[in-house]
């Protein structure tokens, strides 16, 4: 072979792996690109578009003119909802937290290992049950005249107004969404090095201190991770709120509802809402991204 038609053949080997390269990735990501195109990018700039627009109402010809929506947002009445909603967003964590890092350590590291994923299932069977229906279960709970209170009577302590206010709208949202950070720590303290943890007990540590010192270092990922979830879907929860907090516990979420769906019907405004919601959002993904890998704290 001359070294021409050598050179020909090796230029049309590498021509070859190029393709390969990127025909292998389009093929697979194709689909799923062109899902997130029309239902995400699109439906996201079509709102963008909107934002722009002020006082627009289904039917009218969207010509953009300015930021005049954005300006409303932060407006003081608008601004109360908005950190009305981080604050439960924020309790909402917190509480979640608390909560699921005990659960979640003493599956990973102290229960049967036979029984882990039994128990692991149990507390995801929450979520095969409607968001709707968990809410009125909670109203069940939490009246004046339900079972929350029927216990307390028995007890012979007063009865506690719990419902259409904040601590109702904690409890509900803590618990919808306590399973997804039980599932999140559990992978990460499965994930733990527990010959640490013996070698601090030969050394001499306490419990408490080799939980500080070792534990809680080694699933740093595990509960940003977990909390950055939580925190993001209880930003834009509208269900709970609605019906546990009642009318004095207006949202982000109920407040662009009322824009799109309720009487003052200003889209511009709504989609300003939105945007700003979103953007909040990408930023909590952000930080998931980031600090959420999955790898252990050295």
């Amino acid at each position: 072979m001359t070294k021409p038609s050598i050179l020909n053949s090796q230029s049309k080997n590498n021509i070859s792996q190029i393709f390969s390269k990127i025909l292998g990735p389009t093929v697979l990501l194709g689909p799923a690109g062109v899902w997130l195109l029309f239902l995400l990018v699109f439906p996201t700039l079509v709102i963008f578009e909107l934002s722009l627009v002020e006082n627009i109402r289904p039917g009218d010809l969207v010509i953009p003119d300015g930021i005049a929506n954005y300006l409303r947002v932060f407006e003081p009445l608008n601004l109360k909802v908005i950190w009305r909603s981080i604050y439960l967003a924020i309790g909402t964590t917190i509480l979640c937290l608390l909560l699921g890092f005990p659960v979640a350590y003493w599956i990973a590291l102290m229960s049967p290992k036979k029984w882990r994923n039994l128990l692991l299932l149990g507390f995801v069977l929450p979520l095969w049950t409607s968001s709707l229906l968990r809410s009125y279960a909670w109203i069940t709970i939490l009246r004046p005249t339900g079972v929350l209170n029927s216990i307390i009577g028995i007890i012979g302590l007063p009865p506690l107004e719990i419902l259409n206010r904040t601590p109702a709208v904690l409890i509900g949202m803590s618990y919808s969404y306590l399973p997804y950070i039980v599932t999140v720590l559990y992978a990460s303290l499965e994930k733990l090095d527990r010959r640490l943890l013996e070698a601090s007990s030969d050394l001499g540590a306490t419990p408490i201190q080799t939980f500080w010192k070792v534990t809680v270092p080694q699933s740093l990922p595990g509960i940003a991770a977990g909390s950055l979830l939580v925190f993001i879907i209880s930003l834009g929860d509208f269900v709970d709120p609605e019906l546990l907090g009642g009318a004095s516990s207006m949202t982000a979420a109920r407040l662009i509802y009322n824009q799109f769906l309720g009487a003052t019907q200003n889209w511009g405004f709504g989609s300003s809402l939105s945007m700003v919601l979103i953007l909040g959002v990408s930023i909590a993904i952000a930080l998931l991204l980031k600090f959420g890998d999955g790898r252990p704290s050295k």
